[in-house]
């Protein structure tokens, strides 16, 4: 009987000789278990991990989840009806908790450096008749992909994250400490590794060494292609670099490095967050910097390389470029996600605070690098958070750079000092970035109004229990005046 990959025809070429070959060494005794993961809508891992027996026949057969999975916020909530008629979603499949299936893409396969006789798999999500879940964030990036492909175009991005990493001092692990759905526990208790402000100083780095060495060893131990380490501004910030990367794999990239550097942390004694701006005193808020170009699929040259002195990027990467601004507002709860996250839009901050490019300039939202006959001319979006979706973000600036290009879209001019330019101010809140999404009916269409409306729904449920609840500032403030 065929499996259920042969049966909905789901793998490539590539992936079923990848697949083969995977089989035969999770026969062979080199591991005992294989994690296989899949990203979910916020760009957290979630899945099984199987013995390495189950996990060859599994290759194939697909692993099965409960579709609630995609129903619930960052506070593992269930925001939908999912045991009424149609379970809250208008396609079949999601009523009562029902399954879907998890199919391994055999490319991603790994052997997790710091779990012994561990594999790892990333997956992607189906419904049980075959069909891609509309869902699934993965499929949605693959989609944008394939358009830029008939253009005859391929991406490539780079990643530059920053992240805080404290020394756990207590798990809060007490019994009252227990959490539930829509009530988190309680956060760990942490101390600083350093004290912040003194950038890129090598006195401040040794003093921290161990850490980066932790981070340095996982993120090449994943074979990922890292660039460089740093100490960022803040009070035990951080930031690690990576190299280019084609197509999805920079976002594949991502949902492994965070879920990796979390793990890795936790089993050293640290707390290690990509939280945007973590309440303690003097923080820096932590943005995820997205270099991107545009690759011929013919010659493989960098089409974003202007030609004429005074140029800064080709006329296809100007029109690329006019399309990140013009869908900058529509496309910010895909680069920012989280309510906190907008608390880093600040005038004068490193941060961006409006939608506007510059040459060279890190106070801009787009900053253009690069120019005639440097092959490192590319794109740097700085919007977004650490903690954003990657499959969403990066889809989102495939989308608006295609629009730009079809349109052949003008950036207009350079803003030299971008945080007194005239361009239009970022959404201040996640209910602002929400509903310029719902106003962007060309990024409606591209991720599709029912992904959309999904989409919000969660994100309008964790918008909804943050408004409701009693804030430290508000008790400080009314509590006792009033």
């Amino acid at each position: 009987m065929a499996s259920f990959v042969e049966q909905h025809g789901l793998w490539t070429a590539e992936q079923t000789r990848a697949g083969a070959e995977l089989a035969k060494r999770f026969k062979s005794g080199e591991l005992d278990v294989v994690r296989f993961a899949f990203p979910d809508q916020h760009g957290i891992l979630r899945g099984k991990t199987l013995v390495a027996e189950a996990a060859a026949s599994a290759l194939t057969s697909g692993v099965n989840l409960t579709s609630t999975l995609f129903a619930k916020d960052t506070s593992h909530t269930t925001v939908f009806p999912v045991f009424a008629a149609g379970g809250g979603f208008d396609f079949p499949g999601m009523q009562g908790a029902a399954d879907f299936v998890m199919v391994a893409d055999p490319t991603t396969f790994r052997v997790l450096p710091w779990a012994s006789r561990t594999g790892w798999v990333l997956c992607d999500a189906y419904l049980t008749d075959g069909k891609p879940s509309p869902l699934a964030t993965r499929s949605i990036l693959q989609r944008a992909l394939g358009e830029l492909a008939e253009q005859g175009l391929e991406l490539f991005s780079g990643l530059e994250v920053e992240l805080h990493v404290f020394r756990l001092e207590d798990a809060s692990m007490q019994l009252q400490h227990a959490s539930q759905p829509g009530q988190p526990g309680e956060p760990p208790q942490v101390s600083l590794l350093s004290h912040g402000y003194q950038y890129l100083t090598e006195q401040r780095y040794d003093s921290v060494d161990e850490v980066m060495e932790l981070l340095r060893v996982t993120a090449q131990g994943l074979g990922l292609p890292l660039h460089s380490l740093e100490v960022e501004f803040g009070p035990s910030q951080f930031e690690i670099t990576f190299g280019p990367m084609a197509g999805m794999a920079s976002a594949d990239a991502m949902v492994l490095l965070r879920s990796a550097v979390k793990q890795v942390c936790q089993r050293k004694g640290y707390h290690a967050t990509f939280m945007c701006r973590p309440r303690i005193p003097n923080v820096m808020s932590s943005g995820w910097h997205l270099h991107q170009s545009l690759r011929d699929l013919k010659t493989g040259e960098n089409v974003f390389i202007p030609t004429e002195a005074g140029q800064n990027l080709s006329a296809l990467g100007q029109h690329y470029l006019g399309g990140l601004l013009a869908h900058a507002h529509g496309s910010a709860v895909f680069s920012t996600p989280t309510i906190n996250g907008y608390r880093r839009y600040r005038s004068f901050s490193l941060a961006p605070d409006r939608a506007s490019w510059g040459r060279d300039n890190r106070g801009a939202m787009l900053r253009v690098l690069g120019g005639v006959g440097q092959s490192a001319t590319r794109i740097e979006n700085r919007i977004g958070e650490p903690n954003a979706n990657p499959y969403l973000y990066v889809a989102s600036q495939v989308f608006s750079g295609l629009d730009g290009i079809r349109r052949q879209l003008d950036p207009g001019p350079c803003a030299d000092t971008p945080y007194e330019s005239p361009a239009a101010l970022l959404p201040r809140s996640l209910g602002d970035a929400l509903q310029a999404l719902r106003q962007d009916n060309y990024l409606c269409e591209q991720y599709g109004q029912r992904f959309v409306d999904y989409f919000c729904h969660i994100k309008e449920a964790e918008l909804a229990r943050f408004n409701q609840a009693v804030t430290d500032w508000e008790q400080r403030e009314y509590f006792d005046m009033f």
